[in-house]
């Protein structure tokens, strides 16, 4: 039985999508801690603006953006073929995971770093101290890391929503417009309520800086939820070719009976 499961192609293509899920999100929690200017990886120069009277703001950007944009492909992929459950179960194991993840990091700052050899080992690369340095990476702050689980898992249920009800209107036609459309919604819902919990609840920001800043932090996203719209195609072609004119059908048609119940 073991083996004629492992060997049915939509399991084993259920097991691909979850993982690289699961392991996405992860990924962008982890480098999320990092800051980056748009403005300098297009080859251009920072420009300071003001937006709803907030001034000086740049597209200073988390490097956990470079991985978002992904994770809502794989929601709308997984939702087109699996439904709707199938893409608040995955949600849940990468929330379960993300949560182990945090715990594991703030086990691994508490446990005595070694002072014989690894807190000064890369004083030569300009690190005097590879406890604080270790520390400042994975050290995130507690709202921070519930402002950004709480967004993941809430926007997740709202793209599902949305994609569920413009799959209903449009049928197997248009499928950028249910991707497209269901991440352009649920990207806006993923900045504010990450932004909102951090900084608002957590350090006090005004709502003015808030909004702004979630704005900014939008548009890249925006952007990117139409440039990536090609490549939801390239994939179900490939899943097309890989399960089989018939199955595919099958499995599509069933999705959408789990999305009417």
């Amino acid at each position: 039985m073991v083996h004629k499961l492992l060997a049915d192609k939509p399991t084993k293509l259920f097991i691909v999508l979850c993982s690289f899920f699961v392991a996405n999100a992860l990924i962008a929690e982890c480098i999320g801690g990092k800051l980056f200017s748009l403005e300098r990886l297009l080859g251009g120069v920072p420009h300071p603006f003001t937006l709803l009277g907030e001034p000086g703001l740049t597209f200073t950007l988390t490097c956990g953006v470079l991985l978002w944009p992904l994770e809502f492909i794989m929601t709308d992929i997984v939702n087109e073929y699996f439904g709707p459950k199938a893409v608040r179960r995955i949600s849940y194991i990468a929330v379960g995971l993300i949560c182990y993840a945090f715990l594991m990091f703030y086990i691994a700052i508490k446990v005595p770093p070694d002072q014989g050899f690894w807190v000064g080992s890369q004083k030569a690369d300009g690190i005097p101290d590879m406890q604080l340095a270790f520390n400042g990476i994975f050290g995130q702050g507690m709202w921070i890391i519930m402002g950004s689980i709480a967004a993941f898992l809430v926007s997740q249920l709202v793209d599902v929503w949305i994609f569920h009800k413009i799959k209903k209107v449009t049928g197997e036609k248009k499928v950028w417009l249910r991707a497209t459309g269901s991440t352009v919604v649920s990207q806006l819902v993923d900045s504010f309520i990450v932004l909102f919990i951090a900084f608002k609840i957590g350090k006090g920001w005004s709502y003015q800086r808030v909004v702004s800043i979630c704005l900014v932090n939008y548009s890249y996203k925006f952007a990117m939820a139409f440039v990536l719209t090609p490549v939801i195609y390239v994939i179900e072609k490939g899943i097309e070719s890989y399960l089989g004119e018939e199955t595919t059908r099958k499995m599509k048609e069933s999705a959408m009976g789990v999305m009417n119940e």
